[in-house]
């Protein structure tokens, strides 16, 4: 990115700004900030447990009569959308702003699910419902951008790593709920009408969300590194007052920890490649690698978990949502108990330790799959307590590309790294079930099930090697923004000895 005689004659900003936001303490602001935007999440969890669930259900020639390998393949097409979304939405995101795209990535979901409700019935309609699925991934994958990058920005240093696997950790609520609404829809609706308004229920739940979200701020951080600084002191001086009311008079703000800024110009995706891979070349191998890895393994065995479980265990079809129930929890328990953990422990210690317990434990159950040892509930426990680790290191993954980069090309980042994470978890969940395929080899699902624990192992030795201890410090000492042109020399923060971390100057 060059600078342009223009943005090089500015005169810098002096701002407190991140300094003010990560002195406060926690409140009633951070609650509902965090609810309103957490449930971008839920949505997604939602959606993939409903696409597993009805799954079986579309194969009958009643309602789409699909094949298993065409039904896996749903799974892809509303990845591709997620691809998509992530990289429309986040470099909208980065231009106008985190708030202005809440509601239109939300919009976007809502009429993509409400559109799949509405696939007619047989014949090669099921070509209409791979188009919907793009719509609803769209959606959802723009929400990924934006909303991670407004969470990291408004929520104090202290607090994120636990606030962001939480909110990550969410999905698991959405995909519980979407067992309990696939559990009522097939066992009390005909199978033609059970997988539709199995899939209602996410439009709606959308439509609450808007009413929610219609308050949030603006992201300060956002505001202050593009210029717009009297819109960010408004901003920050609403949010201070707002956690006043309940917490009384807040701490001092150092006067050391000012920032002098010069807004950058807009950056483009392929300066950003450039922002990425030279100047935090380790970073972006580290990010690739925990993003790439948990959703090759999510999306291979989560997606296709309802047939495995009807081909491989004989579970019928109406009764696959109490195991999807009993699977989210262990998702979910994950980042809630252990996610303080990533604040004091580290962030570096408890990535690699998730990753390669996961991955441990999935190698021995592979084993215990392929001799045949295991049943349902036995199947389903394994992978619960797995995925309790796995979980908790994937949800860490989104935090990592989140808060390493710069503020100016966050949502961006996200949405590079979610995108080349998809392109590996479509071909995951494609993969995973041609191998399903009818069910009567179960050596070709024993081999898909070592390859994913290959790969969490991979992701476990390279946050071992290249980990960001990124714990309690502020975002402008883990990542100095491009806009940053001077700031307190005690603030300057360091990775370790495999990377000089300066950051880029404003010019390049």
């Amino acid at each position: 990115m060059a600078a342009t005689p223009e943005t090089a004659s500015r005169p810098g900003i002096r701002s407190l700004i991140p300094a003010r936001i990560d002195r406060l303490p926690w409140s009633r602001f951070h609650t509902r900030l965090v609810m309103a935007l957490g449930v971008a999440w839920i949505l997604d969890g939602l959606e993939i447990t409903i696409a597993s669930n009805v799954g079986p259900d579309l194969t009958l020639k009643s309602t789409l009569n699909m094949s298993a390998g065409a039904v896996a393949d749903i799974a892809t097409w509303y990845l591709i959308g997620e691809v998509i979304g992530a990289l429309v939405f986040g470099h909208l995101s980065d231009k106008l702003g985190r708030k202005n795209l809440f509601m239109v990535t939300l919009g976007v979901y809502l009429v993509g699910s409400g559109l799949t409700a509405a696939t007619p019935a047989g014949g090669h309609w099921f070509i209409f419902l791979y188009a919907t699925r793009v719509v609803a991934g769209m959606g959802i994958g723009g929400e990924y951008s934006a909303i991670n990058s407004a969470v990291d920005e408004m929520i104090p240093a202290r607090y994120r790593g636990r606030v962001d696997l939480a909110v990550n950790g969410t999905y698991w609520a959405g995909a519980f709920i979407g067992a309990i609404v696939t559990l009522a829809a097939l066992n009390h609706l005909s199978a033609a009408t059970g997988w539709r308004v199995a899939y209602v229920v996410g439009p709606v739940l959308a439509l609450v969300i808007i009413y929610v979200r219609r308050n949030l701020p603006e992201s300060p951080r956002w505001q202050v590194m593009h210029g717009r600084e009297k819109e960010a002191e408004a901003t920050i001086a609403e949010i201070e007052g707002d956690v006043a009311k309940t917490k009384g008079s807040l701490p001092a703000v150092d006067p050391s920890r000012e920032l002098e800024i010069r807004p950058t110009e807009q950056i483009g995706y392929l300066a950003l490649l450039r922002t990425l891979f030279v100047h935090y070349p380790s970073r972006s191998v580290l990010g690739a690698a925990l993003m790439i890895t948990q959703s090759f393994l999510y999306n291979a065995i989560f997606f296709t978990y309802g047939l495995v479980l009807e081909f491989f265990f004989k579970v019928k079809a109406t009764d696959t949502g109490y195991y999807f129930m009993a699977f989210a929890v262990g998702n979910l328990l994950g980042p809630l108990t252990i996610g303080h953990l990533f604040d004091t422990i580290g962030r570096r210690k408890m990535i690699s330790s998730t990753y390669l317990i996961a991955g441990v434990l999935l190698i021995i159950t592979a084993q215990l799959f392929k001799a045949g040892t295991l049943n349902a509930t036995t199947q389903t426990i394994a992978w619960s307590v797995i995925f309790f680790f796995a979980s908790a290191g994937a949800s860490a993954g989104y935090l990592t590309v989140s808060e390493v980069f710069p503020l100016e090309v966050r949502a961006k980042a996200i949405a590079v790294f979610f995108a080349i994470a998809q392109c590996f978890g479509f071909l995951g969940s494609h993969l995973y079930g041609h191998l399903i395929g009818a069910g009567h080899d179960p050596n070709s699902l024993y081999f898909g099930y070592l390859l994913g624990a290959g790969a969490m192992i991979i992701g476990g030795l390279v946050a071992v090697f290249l980990g960001v201890d990124a714990e309690g410090k502020s975002l402008e000492d883990i990542a100095t923004p491009l806009s940053v042109i001077a700031k307190p020399p005690q603030t300057i923060f360091r990775a370790g000895a495999h990377e000089d971390l300066d950051p880029p100057p404003a010019d390049t």
